[in-house]
């Protein structure tokens, strides 16, 4: 039991740039506190219908 290895990543760059994004998102369409919470799932839906329209 004492050869096994533990390996831990860090992913945060990634974390980062999706939290980047939310909070993009939640700037440029001026969205609500309700709708920015949906925002944290739905984010592309909302960028979809803002851009296309």
């Amino acid at each position: 039991m004492a050869d096994k290895k533990i390996r831990i990543e860090h992913h945060s760059l990634w974390g980062g740039a999706w939290f980047a994004a939310w909070l993009f998102t939640l700037g440029y369409l001026d969205l609500g506190l309700v709708r920015g919470v949906l925002a944290i799932v739905l984010w592309p839906y909302y960028l979809g219908d803002a851009l296309a329209g």
